[in-house]
């Protein structure tokens, strides 16, 4: 797992998780405002906004995601 800054180019999208760096925790984002630098996060069950300089998105590589795949339904083998 990599974590890298969202920068102009790159946005975080509602949906995603993130990485919130002065919690240390990985959160969800909720909304993404770039005019605003904000972006909205849900962490342990609350919502909270803070600077999008505050967040790091988060990559997966191959390996890892391989690992983590699920196989389907055990029953029909759909």
């Amino acid at each position: 797992m990599e974590l890298y800054e969202i920068t102009e180019e790159i946005k975080a999208f509602p949906g995603e998780y993130i990485y919130h760096m002065p919690t240390k925790q990985i959160v969800l984002c909720g909304s993404f405002n770039r005019g605003k630098n904000i972006i909205r996060a849900l962490a342990s069950g609350r919502l909270f906004a803070d600077k999008i300089q505050n967040f790091q998105k988060i990559t997966v590589g191959q390996r890892e995601a391989k690992r983590y795949k699920t196989t389907g339904c055990k029953g029909c083998g759909k």
